[in-house]
């Protein structure tokens, strides 16, 4: 079946006026994201760059929030023309913010502070400082001192919004120490931490003496994930290690006397000691073996993604059931591409339980279901699939007539990721709107051309197409974010050269096109980073 008949924005909005909507609480807004998602995608709506800058530093965006100088400066992208929120004052390079998470507030919890209900910024300085910084002032608000025994440096969610996993640098020693067969017992540190108020939980260390010759470990979903350069990825309970290895709780702030010196938990110079330490081997929860460490969980029922640990199986990709690890029928999906790059496979960010599969030319939509008259087993199907917009190349594999009339005949293939072919680079899901971004890519001439579709999440259907206005170098590194009315593409040249493109919504591009060239060329005098 196809999409039923939907009303118009002008029904929407008639409707919304009179209150003709359910007691439900998130009805109203999502009346109103069905509105701007026609808006969106109705014929005469452009999207236009309003405006461009440059950077010699790192660009992060984070909802409707333009980072520049390692999260120091920071620019709202949401109205028509940029606005500088803050500048923190210029720091040395210790207190260099090496990595950010938006923390935002959640719904229906009470909170100590009245700031606490506006969103910050969880940042970690290159000193081991643990800062939450309002994402509005760019006033710190918080701050914890982590240790001195490690060096910690990368931030991430071990449940969104809920509780953060800091990680620290890899262990690796000293170069005199590994010529002299010297082991470091401990490979990196975890540092977990609930969030709003900030609570620890503890700092976990992973040593080679319990998991062996770890390559990594994370955090995730309360799920200890640890991954070996074999290929081999171990899943443990979080919560059971802390409960069987904790040596003393913590709490920040608070007096605490640890291995001869005093101190309070959280400031320096004392910090927090490592309070839980593995001295056994915790139960497992989960183990396979996969190429590169490529292992993914997701649909329903619980289905695992991994690519069999052999080099010459690159590419292809196994779904199977979690609870027997046994293989779903059409489990093993394989893109018959001839490419430079490789496809890549992941499960749906929009909780569906499909799958998406993402080859030079094609994106498949898979669908996880149950095989008739067998509940017990599931299957994997296609429920859409996107196709590049290619023509066939007349001249490929056509005879040739030499010189002297013998007919010669060429058997060559163009691979499927050549760039004088519509190619797929970026495939990404906007929750709000319901729509699949996919970014396409063709060389023409000496220079690229992208632009960016938006298709029906649903059925796959192509609703607009907006086209990039800069060249796109397929040698260099992009992303690309539709967030709303807003798409944003950040560009990475050679020497840390990074550009910044905006593009907004406008539903009438004859109005817009002077004060858009106008404002463009104000925008680059007045910001330079």
């Amino acid at each position: 079946m196809g999409p039923s008949q939907k009303p118009n924005v002008c029904g929407r909005l008639s409707r919304r006026a009179l209150g003709f909507f359910s007691r439900d609480a998130g009805m109203v807004q999502r009346t109103n994201l069905g509105i701007l998602r026609a808006l969106v995608c109705q014929e005469s709506t452009k999207f236009k760059n309003v405006w461009t800058t440059h950077s010699k530093s790192p660009i992060a965006y984070e909802r409707g929030r333009i980072y520049f100088n390692n999260y120091r400066c920071c620019v709202s992208s949401v109205a028509s023309e940029p606005r500088r929120l803050y500048e923190m004052p210029k720091c040395s390079k210790s207190e260099k913010i090496e990595d950010a998470l938006l923390w935002e507030c959640p719904v229906g919890e009470m909170l100590p502070n009245p700031s606490d209900y506006k969103s910050s910024l969880i940042a970690l300085t290159a000193h081991n400082w643990l800062l939450r910084i309002s994402a509005t002032t760019g006033k710190v608000l918080e701050k914890i001192y982590l240790a001195s025994y490690c060096k910690f440096r990368y931030l991430s969610w071990d449940t969104p919004q809920e509780v953060i996993a800091v990680k620290s640098a890899q262990n690796k020693g000293s170069t005199l120490a590994r010529q002299a067969g010297i082991q470091q017992p401990v490979l990196l540190y975890l540092a977990v931490f609930h969030v709003l108020p900030f609570s620890l939980i503890g700092i976990l260390e992973i040593n080679k003496k319990i998991f062996g010759n770890v390559t990594d470990a994370t955090l995730s979903h309360g799920i200890l994930i640890v991954m070996y350069s074999s290929g081999l990825v171990r899943l443990y309970s979080f919560q059971a290690i802390t409960k069987q290895f904790m040596q003393q709780k913590l709490d920040l702030g608070c007096a605490c006397r640890w291995g001869g010196t005093s101190g309070t938990v959280g400031e320096a110079p004392f910090g927090i000691p490592c309070n839980i330490k593995i001295t056994d081997t915790p139960p497992l929860l989960f183990e396979v073996s996969s190429l590169e460490n490529a292992f993914q969980i997701g649909g329903h029922p619980w289905h695992y993604i991994i690519t069999p640990n052999k080099k010459k199986q690159k590419g292809v990709f196994h779904i199977c059931a979690l609870k027997d690890n046994s293989l779903a029928k059409n489990g093993i999906q394989e893109m018959e591409c001839c490419s430079l790059e490789s496809d890549w496979i992941y499960f749906h960010p929009d909780a569906s339980g499909r799958i998406i599969h993402v080859g030079p030319n094609q994106v498949k939509v898979l669908k996880l279901s149950e095989v008739e008259n067998n509940s017990a087993q599931h299957q994997i199907s296609e429920d859409f699939v996107i196709l590049a917009n290619r023509e066939k190349n007349k001249n490929e594999n056509l005879p040739t007539v030499t010189a002297s009339g013998r007919v010669v005949k060429r058997n060559f293939s163009i691979l499927d990721d050549d760039p004088e072919q519509e190619t797929f680079k970026i495939v990404d899901y906007e929750d709000e709107l319901d729509l699949l971004s996919v970014v396409a890519v063709t060389q023409i001439d000496a220079e690229g051309k992208a632009h960016l579709d938006f298709h029906c999440n649903e059925y796959g259907t192509l609703l607009k197409s907006i086209p990039l206005v800069e060249s796109w170098d397929v040698t260099y590194s992009h992303e690309v974010y539709f967030d709303r009315d807003l798409v944003l593409h950040i560009e990475q040249k050679p020497s840390r050269v990074f550009s910044c493109y905006v593009y907004q919504m406008v539903c009438d591009p004859g109005e817009e096109e002077e004060t858009t060239d106008k404002r463009s060329k104000t925008d680059h005098n007045n910001f330079k980073f």
